[in-house]
């Protein structure tokens, strides 16, 4: 029942992109890794621990999260006024596709690479929703699906599929906001966090993934 926990738990890393970013009220730095600094994140172990280090990648700064057959990830509390900025926009690479799995069910849900945005139920714990992005390995891009674990509280979306290539820099950009609305046909103007995760517990595999650029803007 480890993604319950995410569900519920989730929270978002905050670190300067660079001096630039943080001073544009139009844009509000999520990570940038160029620190090497991770002690303000927090970490929640599903099933053995994915490793987290950063690095430096094609001159890129960026996390590197290696799964050993392990389930945890990263996160940290941050609300984003998705009214004002409600692009969310990240780089990501991947080592590795996981493509022998039913990414639709219990046994299968592992992913090399996955972002979650989350709007916190507070005590009102069945308000929680969640949408997870996804590097799919046996689904197409742009498929949606409920969490295998908890139903429609939290919506994977195949952001990217078997078909992109691995060992290569994706930039990504959604519109959170808009997401929600054709995803739980609801006006959010918060989410509450964010958080990376990359985890092979259910295929028992090695994986490797990389992380850069998170931030919020407002196009």
């Amino acid at each position: 029942m480890r993604y319950i926990y995410f569900t519920y738990l989730i929270t978002v890393f905050i670190f300067p992109i660079n001096t630039v970013l943080a001073q544009d009220k139009n844009i509000i730095p999520i990570s940038h890794f160029s620190s090497g600094n991770l002690t303000d994140w927090k970490t929640k172990v599903f099933s053995g621990i994915t490793r987290y280090q950063t690095i430096k990648l094609d001159n890129v700064f960026a996390l590197l999260a290696e799964s050993h057959s392990s389930a945890s990830g990263l996160y940290k509390e941050h609300r984003i006024d998705l009214y004002k900025t409600p692009i969310l926009n990240w780089r990501w690479r991947i080592d590795k596709h996981l493509t022998k799995l039913n990414e639709q069910s219990k046994p299968g849900d592992d992913f090399s690479a996955r972002v979650y945005v989350v709007v916190d139920g507070g005590w009102a714990f069945w308000k929680t929703k969640a949408i997870n992005y996804v590097w799919a390995g046996n689904t197409r891009k742009g498929v949606i699906w409920p969490n295998a674990f908890v139903g429609k509280k939290a919506m994977m979306v195949a952001q990217r599929s078997a078909k992109d290539k691995i060992q290569t820099w994706y930039q990504e950009k959604r519109n959170i906001r808009q997401d929600f609305k054709d995803i739980f046909a609801i006006d959010i103007q918060y989410i509450d966090a964010i958080a990376l995760m990359t985890d092979t517990d259910n295929s028992q595999t090695d994986v490797r993934a990389y992380y850069a650029d998170i931030y919020f803007s407002a196009e």
